[in-house]
């Protein structure tokens, strides 16, 4: 088989829309208008692949191929290359590739567009990036706000963002015990340092912290220097950062009426400076009750020095306060939830998630910051924190860390799960549900169910932060756990996940072998049923009493409801399907009263209107 067929595995391999976003467009009359919308789109979020000659109808895909593919692509490179078109062209000869579709003389072009650097972001359409450049969202292609497009313009400058000299600021400005507390600190580190001789002023220039601008001819308090020691009256001004918010909340109480068990927030109580919150943020991770063994406090806080647990709970904490920001939305949060801690910070990553989870490259959107906590001891310039992170939760053979971007507003949310990568009640579970099969998996096999089971689901990207795996060993070991039912995939693109399956084997027909990488001869299209598994017989039996009938009582299909849902997540298409009910009928009649009576939760409770939100019932909830 050639190497260009070889591509054609996304048609064939069931796991395989997965690792880069993709789009596909007809292309009948030559080359459509919305694909220099995708372009953009892939390019200023996680890049993707465009496949020119499919069409998609709902769920069905349509491969019929292009005419003429070679003035296709010469009119392709003519209009990415025109800059009154487009104003960056990110790619080489290898990313567009004509794919013969097998058993016709027809092709099929994928264009590969990468994710712009920072320092070429935004890609966009026309002369204008505020009318022409898009994003990239569960939902597909979207215009950027003027907001979001400033932010990557100013995320393209060599100057740290946090280097700003603050007009009309000055020494007053600060809280000087902040200052005095950081300077024993870092004494008690290195205390023959030679920035320690220094007053207040020439510390805080060694720091970052007071800048002298020469081509300007102007000096004064920077942006870093303000938030890391200023009053938080000084750092909410209009003239500095309005929206500046630091939030740290323990959600620990089983009573559902308590909001909060605790929680530290700007609320006049105390100098709301990011050094202040470090101090007491890590004061709080020393005495969580669910933490083992927690490390010794000295007179100005905690020292960082510990337990691997706390180490990284550090890690994270200077991670988001370096990385953000701040002139985004939503403020620095804290979350610790029963299970797990998360890690909120405004903006976006200026590496793409892939090279994070590579490690070693390192882009820190406040390099003053960064140096103030590396003279602490953290948030080093190696590109490693992430990796930090993830070797500590698994020398406690912890579920593995996750970290995302979201939108509108932009935030990276890291979450670190507290919750074992194999616990007992779990495998036992498996094993009773999928028998001797299970037990006769591999490892990473074992692995990839356990975690499906615990979160509801997987993706590809989800377990290339768990598994040691290559992508594509990751998508072919997907594939095979598909074909024997333990899986069931759901979706494409970016946004496809799996869930557990019951267990029955797809039939002969429908198993694709790996080295099936063809599009088939007559084009047909595929189906949604024949790409997932029927639905568990187990839950279509709790389901009946309300799929049976088209009337069924309000009380019996609340009820139900709560059966389905005891002990699982189920979304509301989930829902929909197995009730036999629309989803706005379910969300508008039950789903919401039930959220409002407690009675079901949200698997992102933070995040109500995610794409893929899913519902549980409370324990103790009235069925």
């Amino acid at each position: 088989m050639s190497p260009i067929q070889q591509q054609l595995d996304l048609f064939s391999d069931l796991s395989a829309f997965e690792g880069t976003d993709v789009e596909y467009k007809g292309a009948k009359g030559g080359l459509p208008g919305d694909l220099w919308s995708t372009y953009s789109a892939f390019a200023n979020t996680e890049g993707g692949t465009i496949y020119l000659g499919i069409s998609q109808r709902g769920h069905e895909i349509d491969v019929h191929g292009v005419e003429n593919p070679e003035k296709l692509i010469a009119d392709f490179w003519n209009t990415v290359n025109n800059r009154s078109k487009i104003n960056c062209n990110l790619l080489g000869n290898h990313d567009v590739e004509q794919l013969a579709i097998e058993g016709t003389a027809h092709k099929v072009i994928a264009i590969h567009v990468p994710r712009a650097s920072r320092q070429q972001r935004p890609v966009f359409i026309g002369s204008d990036p505020r009318t022409g450049t898009y994003r990239r969202n569960y939902e597909g292609d979207y215009r950027c706000s003027d907001s979001e497009v400033r932010r990557m313009f100013a995320d393209q400058s060599e100057e740290p963002a946090d280097s700003r000299i603050m007009d009309g600021f000055s020494l007053d400005d600060l809280h000087f015990d902040s200052l005095r507390q950081y300077r024993n600190r870092f004494q008690s580190r290195a205390s023959s340092h030679p920035w320690l001789a220094k007053d207040d002023q020439g510390l805080l220039e060694q720091l970052g912290g007071w800048r002298r601008d020469r081509i300007r001819n102007q000096e004064g308090l920077t942006l870093a220097g303000l938030l890391m020691f200023g009053k938080t009256s000084a750092i909410q001004a209009v003239e500095a950062v309005p929206g500046f918010q630091l939030d740290y909340r323990e959600r620990l109480s089983d009573d559902p009426r308590v909001r909060w068990s605790d929680r530290l927030t700007v609320d006049g109580t105390w100098e709301a400076n990011l050094f202040q919150f470090y101090q007491q943020a890590m004061a709080k991770f020393a005495s969580d009750p669910g933490l083992k063994r927690p490390f010794a406090q000295d007179a100005e806080g905690v020292r960082p020095m510990g337990t691997p647990v706390h180490e990284a709970l550090q890690e994270a904490l200077v991670n988001a306060l370096i990385h953000a920001d701040y002139s985004g939305q939503g403020g620095i949060v804290i979350d610790r939830f029963g299970d797990r801690f998360e890690f909120s910070n405004p903006g976006t990553l200026l590496v793409s998630l892939e090279q994070i989870l590579r490690g070693g490259v390192s882009e820190c959107r406040n390099k003053s910051l960064q140096v103030m906590f590396q003279m602490l001891g953290v948030g080093d310039k190696a590109g490693s924190g992430i990796d930090k992170i993830r070797d500590s939760w698994k020398s406690l053979h912890w579920q593995s860390p996750r970290l995302e971007e979201t939108q509108r507003p932009d935030r990276v949310v890291l979450a670190l799960p507290l919750v074992s990568m194999l616990p007992e009640a779990v495998l036992a579970g498996l094993s009773e549900r999928f028998g001797s099969r299970f037990r006769a998996l591999d490892k990473d096999s074992v692995q990839v169910l356990v975690t499906t089971q615990m979160e509801g689901f997987v993706s590809n990207h989800r377990l290339q932060e768990i598994l040691t795996l290559h992508r594509r060993d990751i998508t072919s070991l997907l594939q095979s756990l598909v074909k024997e039912g333990l899986l069931v995939p759901d979706g494409f693109g970016r946004g496809t996940r799996y869930e557990l399956g019951t267990g029955n084997a797809l039939p002969d027909k429908l198993a694709i072998p790996p080295d099936s990488l063809a599009i088939p001869p007559d084009k047909a299209a595929i189906p949604p049923d024949k790409r997932s598994a029927p639905p568990d017989r187990a839950l279509i039996a709790i389901a009946e009493p309300v799929r049976s009938t088209r009337r069924a009582d309000p009380a019996v299909t609340k009820a139900t409801i709560l059966s389905l849902c005891q002990g699982r997540f189920l979304s509301l298409r989930q829902l929909s399907e197995l009730l036999d009910r629309g989803p706005e009928t379910l969300r508008d009649g039950f789903i919401s009263p039930m959220l409002k009576e407690g009675v079901l939760e949200l698997r992102y409770p933070d995040k109500p209107s995610r794409r893929d939100q899913a519902y549980r019932a409370q324990q103790g909830g009235q069925q």
